[in-house]
C-alpha cells in the first residue's frame, strides 16, 4: 500500500500539465483498469481536503466590476489612426475641458490610444484602497507600451464612480525585441494599483441580522455540501447547520456569536472539509496543456484517428501502456493485456501504477498534437470510455 500511495502522488505531480510536441505517429496503449480505479483513488483522496472559506463564498459578500472609458497617451506612434473617430472626437473634448479649443479635423492623434479600463472592487473595499486595473485598446492602436493612462473614472453596474484610475501601462515580460521569443498581447496592458477606491459599496453579511448565515459553494456539489454541515455541526453542535441544496448551506447563529458574526464566518471558515472533486478533464488547444482531475477513470475502447490507434485494454495481470509507430502492419496485443508492437515501432513501457498519466504521456511521447489529444479523448468520451466531464477553453 505504501509502494501504490507513492505512485499516485508521483502521478498526482505528473498531472499537473502536459505540454504536446507538434508532430504525428501512430500509437498503440495498453492500460490496466483496475490499477488506474486504485491509484486515481488515492490521489483525489489525499488531494481534496480543503478549508470551508476555500470552496465557499458568504452570501452577499461579492466583488463587484468596473469600467471606465479613457486614454492613453504618449505613445510611440503607435496609437489609434485618425480613422478611430471616437479617439480624435475624446480628445478634442478633453482639451476643451483645459480651455484649447481644435477643430477634429485637424488632429492627428498617433500618440494617443482610446481605452477601456476594468477593474474588480473586492468586498469590505475602503477608500484610499489601491486596485490592479487593465488596459484594452478600443480602436486600430498597434501598441500601448510605454503609454500613459489619463485619470479615468470606473463606473459599476448602477453607474455610480467608485474608484478613479490613472498611471503608467505595463505590458509584462516580453515587449522589448530582446526578448522575441516571449509572445505578449500589446494592445493590452495593466496597472498595478493604479486605481484608487473613492466610494464604498455598503455590504453587510447577509441575514445575519436573522440569526442565519448562508454559504454558497464556489463548485456546487451536493456530497461536499453534506459533509460541510456536518463538519459545522460536529464543531458548533447538532442543528447548526444543513445543507440547502448541493449550492448553499444555511448555519444558524448561535448565541454566543449573535453580536459577533465575523467571528463566527472566521471559525467556520478553518474548519477542515473534504471536497468532492469532479472528474473532469480540461484542455486548452491554444496552449497545448491538458490537466486531468484525479478522479478520471478510462474503460476498454478502441480508438482510430487518422495515423493514430489507441486501444486501452484491461488486464489480469496489470497494465502498461506501450506507443507503437503504425506503418502500415497491424498492431497485436497479448491476452492479457500487453502490447506487441510492429518491428518497426518504438516500445515504451510505463508502470500499471501511472495508468491515467501513461495515456497522455504515451501520445505526448510519440509527438500528437494537442488537436489529436482533444480528438481523441473526446471520441472516448462520445463513447462511454472516458469517465469525466470534458472542458476546452
Amino acid at each position: 500500500m505504501k509502494r501504490a500511495s507513492e505512485h499516485a502522488i508521483r502521478t498526482a505531480r505528473g498531472l499537473r500539465g502536459f505540454r504536446l510536441r507538434p508532430a504525428l505517429f501512430a500509437v498503440f496503449v495498453g492500460l490496466a483498469l483496475v490499477a488506474a480505479v486504485e491509484s486515481v483513488a488515492l490521489v483525489s483522496v489525499a488531494s481534496a481536503e480543503s478549508r470551508i472559506k476555500d470552496i465557499t463564498r458568504i452570501e452577499g459578500v461579492r466583488e463587484n466590476d468596473l469600467i471606465g472609458y479613457g486614454l492613453v497617451v504618449g505613445l510611440k506612434g503607435t496609437g489609434d489612426s485618425s480613422g478611430a473617430m471616437f479617439t480624435v472626437q475624446s480628445v478634442a473634448n478633453m482639451l476643451m475641458k483645459f480651455g484649447v479649443k481644435v477643430s477634429p479635423d485637424e488632429m492627428r492623434v498617433k500618440n494617443v490610444a482610446a481605452v477601456m479600463v476594468t477593474a474588480k472592487l473586492p468586498p469590505f473595499a475602503r477608500v484610499g484602497d489601491r486596485l490592479d486595473v487593465v488596459v484594452s485598446s478600443l480602436g486600430d492602436a498597434r501598441s500601448l507600451e510605454g503609454g500613459t493612462l489619463l485619470l479615468t473614472p470606473l463606473l459599476g453596474a448602477d453607474e455610480k464612480m467608485y474608484a478613479a484610475a490613472q498611471g503608467v501601462v505595463s505590458l509584462g515580460g516580453g515587449a522589448g525585441s530582446s526578448t522575441a521569443r516571449q509572445k505578449t498581447h500589446p494592445t493590452v496592458a495593466t496597472i498595478p494599483e493604479g486605481a484608487t477606491v473613492e466610494r464604498e459599496l455598503e455590504e453587510a453579511i447577509s441575514g445575519a441580522e436573522n440569526g442565519k448565515i448562508t454559504l454558497s459553494l464556489s463548485q456546487p456539489d451536493f456530497a461536499t455540501a453534506d459533509r460541510i454541515a456536518k463538519a459545522i455541526c460536529a464543531r458548533l453542535g447538532d442543528g447548526t447547520a444543513k445543507a440547502l441544496d448541493a449550492g448553499a448551506v444555511e448555519v444558524r447563529v448561535p448565541a454566543g456569536y449573535a453580536g459577533d458574526p465575523v467571528g463566527l464566518v472566521a471559525l467556520i471558515g478553518e474548519i477542515p472539509v473534504t471536497a468532492d472533486v469532479p472528474a473532469r478533464v480540461v484542455f486548452n488547444e491554444r496552449t497545448g496543456t491538458v490537466v486531468i482531475g484525479g478522479n478520471v477513470r478510462v474503460l476498454p475502447a478502441v480508438v482510430s484517428h487518422g495515423s493514430l490507434r489507441v486501444q486501452i485494454s484491461s488486464s489480469v495481470d496489470g497494465g502498461s501502456a506501450s506507443t507503437a509507430r503504425d506503418e502500415g502492419s497491424p498492431s497485436t496485443s497479448r491476452d492479457k493485456g500487453g502490447p506487441d508492437a510492429t518491428a518497426a515501432g518504438t516500445v515504451f513501457d510505463v508502470s500499471s501504477m501511472d495508468t491515467v498519466d501513461a495515456l497522455v504521456s504515451s501520445l505526448n511521447a510519440v509527438g500528437a498534437t494537442p488537436r489529436d489529444i482533444i480528438a481523441i479523448l473526446q471520441a472516448l468520451k462520445a463513447c462511454g470510455a472516458l469517465l469525466a466531464e470534458i472542458e476546452v477553453l
